[in-house]
């Protein structure tokens, strides 16, 4: 089958892109010019140049598909202005569903965030919690879910999945996080008592494929979480015993953090500058993030495996392996 992936530069949609073709499908990328795509070569994929925010682009990537797995997203980053979040997560959207429907395709998986739910109060939390998307990412990631919501409505073969917070070896957003716990420079903004849901990469990219391939997806929408949660302070604790610390104790007052956070964004963004602390960051203290993956597991058949401490181990490996952190993983498994 011939299937197209946007996003496939990045961490998850790249992924996927590597996973579909070991699947035995044709599989197109659709990459912006200039991006990193070496890590896609010797997998059989071609490449198509393009920016989601070019219709005529989008059209000649979807053209010949009978699948889009639509993963691109413009997301945690602070040094852009909210009209491009909006060129991006929504009108890129709009682009790619016209493009399917002009051309036929028997199905779109459109990827939104379990951001578009912001900060849970019911512990765990399914796709019935209210919207309440807390910044300019989520709020364009839920224009784009509605856009994809509407066309299903209307009959046109669209699935939606929602992710928790993505990690696994490649990578990099939490490499921070792993850093400064592994240097002993990482301090907890708050109690450390909101609680944090992941889904490793693996489990994630089962999760997708099942959107992209079961009859039962169609028309409906799943969250595509880790088998569990835990709360930032035992996390902190997971990634302290993988990297081979003690685990951090002790934190710092939320409020000058995050006015510093208001201060950055107001001075570096004007500048197109990314602001080395910005108000997402400091969410990441905040916001109670904990769901249940029930629904995609009665109805596609989701099962994911890795546990927050058998991912965490397994992405330190990666990055002691990598050369990102210094020394020797205290872990065994290697991904």
């Amino acid at each position: 089958m011939q299937v197209l992936v946007t996003g496939a530069t990045g961490f998850t949609g790249g992924r996927l892109a590597v996973t579909l073709a070991a699947h035995g499908h044709r599989v197109r990328a659709m990459a912006r010019k200039g991006s990193d795509t070496s890590f896609l070569d010797g997998h059989d994929i071609e490449i198509i140049q393009g920016d989601i925010t070019d219709q005529d682009a989008v059209d000649r990537a979807v053209a010949g598909c009978e699948k889009v797995y639509h993963i691109a997203a413009c997301f945690r980053t602070a040094g852009h202005a909210d009209s491009y979040y909006h060129d991006v997560n929504v009108t890129g959207t709009q682009y790619v569903l016209d493009a399917a429907k002009k051309h036929g395709c028997e199905r779109v998986a459109h990827c939104s965030t379990i951001g578009v739910h912001g900060s849970v109060k019911q512990i765990p939390s399914d796709e019935t919690a209210p919207y309440a998307p807390c910044d300019i990412y989520q709020r364009t990631k839920l224009d784009g879910e509605k856009l994809a919501k509407e066309r299903q409505e209307q009959g046109q073969p669209i699935s939606i999945f929602r992710p928790a917070g993505i990690y696994g070896p490649g990578d990099m957003r939490l490499l921070k996080l792993f850093k400064t716990i592994h240097t002993r420079r990482f301090r907890m903004v708050g109690p450390g008592k909101v609680n944090f849901h992941m889904v490793y990469i693996d489990d994630l990219v089962d999760g997708i494929i099942l959107c992209g391939e079961k009859p039962e997806a169609l028309g409906d929408t799943f969250i595509l979480c880790g088998p569990d949660y835990v709360p930032l302070k035992q996390l902190a604790s997971l990634v302290a015993d993988a990297v081979g610390v003690k685990p951090p104790r002790g934190h710092i007052p939320l409020a000058p953090v995050y006015a510093a956070a208001v201060m950055c964004e107001a001075l570096c963004i004007p500048l197109r500058i990314e602001p080395p602390l910005h108000r997402r960051r400091v969410g990441f203290f905040t916001k109670n993030r904990s769901f249940t993956h029930a629904k995609a597991n009665q109805a596609i058949g989701y099962d994911p495996k890795i546990t927050a401490a058998e991912g965490v181990r397994r992405t330190a490996q990666w990055y002691f392996d990598h050369g990102l952190l210094n020394g020797r993983s205290n872990g065994n498994n290697a991904a």
